[in-house]
């Protein structure tokens, strides 16, 4: 890609992920700037003391062993071409999918168990969705919107560690909010004491205060539970944090009001009473210093006993008689695919597109306030915009300040594209039940992780079902898992 620098013009790149082959480039009016950066990447006192993770920690053993590249590994030819003629000819997992689910597999099978693995996929890059890569500019973004990571599991942080260097990160969001006067306003998400002050002209200063406000809004449905996503939304924040951040917000993710999903969607809406502004409240959250590639990199990547193809479509090397013989199939991609030949219905998803933006000449370097902005106000299409530039593990080139532009990705939810959020109602999820059991019958193959299980899974909770997955394996000998996706509790979902 070339690098294009036009003073009053902002660069535009259109994602191929955006159904645009190839990509493009057009120019846009100029976009406007933002105060100076970068956020901070620890929330202040007391709150930044409640991460568990307080420096530098972990392990990076390309790193160790002189790896400098700040960039994704260049890969063979014949893994990144997805020769099958010079992979082995029988192992003991084929594994369908690079990402979170099948790297853990692969990974704790051969060095636990000496198992040789075949770990194919169909994108160029290995990582599936926390793929993560440097621009021609010298900016670290994510391929597919920012991935924090953060969880209350410490087997899962302690075997993180083994893959990556990590540094405290506590995500904070803003969003781009009306007040009661017309006003934009730039405010916490979730809401906080702040917030409501801004919006609503309040004067709130202690966590009394603002719970009796919180119990003056709220609307308790009339049957005493609510029946849908407004009525749950209702009960939780009332009418007026309703109205400017939730219901639109909730319309442009789901393509849905409030009023057409399932309760539970929204019966988990976050009802601050403090001034905490991080977004996740987890023991340990984090940032990966050379990104979330590298971890795959230092999972994958030199151990004889794992293999990887990509740019592999398993269908159509099933079809064509070219997959290796094995003893388990370990499958990672949408359910419903896998039993296509059924003939049921589809599942149904919801999917992003990313209008991913290079800005040349931003004030003071930055674009927005934040790295993370949301827009729940119904007057604009997409949901937020990510600023990449202010994430704590840049490129060492962005720390010293040589990148001068910054780069952006506006996000909109969509029907179609990639599969990201299963979509929450009871007709998906009995039709989820049909596949499932399906899967139960599938002799010789386990199904693994997010698309496989429909349920949206946090990083930490993909790793520890894969985690937990590979415990059945070792103490029954079977790939199974030890709880049902439902039982690991809400994903973050759509942000």
């Amino acid at each position: 890609q070339a690098v294009v620098s036009l003073v009053g013009f902002a660069l535009v790149r259109t994602s191929p992920r955006a159904g645009v082959a190839g990509g493009g480039v057009k120019r846009q009016a100029p976009l406007q700037a933002m105060p100076a950066g970068p956020f901070p990447a620890r929330a202040p006192a007391p709150w930044a003391e409640l991460n568990r993770v307080t420096g530098i920690c972990g392990y990076d053993r390309l790193h160790a062993r002189g790896e400098s590249s700040e960039r994704p590994l260049e890969l063979p030819a014949e893994v990144a071409g997805g020769d099958m003629a010079s992979a082995p000819e029988a192992v003991d997992l084929l594994i369908v999918g690079a990402g979170l689910s099948g790297a853990v597999i692969a990974e704790r099978c051969s060095q636990e168990l000496g198992m040789t693995s075949l770990v194919i996929d169909k994108r160029d890059h290995l990582g599936g969705n926390c793929f993560d890569y440097v621009t021609p500019e010298g900016i670290r973004a994510s391929k597919y919107g920012a991935h924090l990571f953060h969880t209350n599991f410490e087997r899962v942080w302690e075997y993180v560690m083994r893959f990556s260097e990590w540094m405290p990160y506590d995500h904070r969001v803003r969003g781009r909010v009306m007040d009661k006067d017309g006003c934009e306003q730039l405010v916490p998400i979730p809401p906080v004491q702040a917030t409501v002050n801004a919006l609503f002209g309040e004067n709130i200063t202690t966590e009394e205060e603002m719970q009796r406000w919180y119990d003056s809004q709220r609307v308790v449905p009339a049957s005493g539970e609510p029946a849908d996503g407004e009525e749950a939304a209702l009960s939780r924040v009332g009418p007026l944090l309703y109205e400017k951040i939730f219901k639109h917000y909730t319309k442009k993710q789901w393509d849905k009001y409030p009023s057409e999903l399932d309760a539970s969607v929204l019966r988990r809406l976050p009802c601050r009473t403090s001034t905490d502004e991080r977004y996740f409240g987890d023991h340990w959250q984090a940032l990966p210093v050379r990104g979330y590639t590298r971890m795959f990199e230092n999972m994958l990547l030199n151990d004889p006993r794992i293999t990887l193809r990509l740019n592999c479509d398993f269908f159509a090397l099933r079809d064509a008689g070219r997959l290796p013989k094995h003893k388990l199939l370990v499958y990672t991609g949408p359910i419903d695919s896998y039993f296509a030949q059924a003939g049921m219905p589809k599942l149904e998803y919801r999917s992003l597109h990313f209008e991913e933006t290079f800005v040349p000449e931003p004030d003071q370097g930055f674009f927005q306030e934040a790295m993370v902005v949301n827009y729940p106000s119904p007057d604009v299409p997409f949901t937020r915009i990510v600023e990449y530039k202010h994430m704590g593990n840049q490129t060492e080139a962005v720390k010293r300040g040589e990148v001068r532009g910054s780069f952006i990705a506006k996000e909109t939810s969509s029907d179609v594209g990639e599969p990201y959020y299963p979509v929450p109602n009871a007709e998906n999820q009995a039709l989820y039940e049909r596949y499932r059991e399906l899967a139960e019958k599938e002799a010789g193959v386990a199904f693994v992780g997010r698309l496989a299980s429909y349920k949206y899974f946090n990083m930490d909770q993909a790793i520890l079902n894969a985690l937990e997955m590979f415990d059945s394996l070792k103490e029954t000998g079977k790939l199974e898992p030890k709880r049902r996706p439902e039982d690991f509790g809400p994903g973050d979902g759509p942000k």
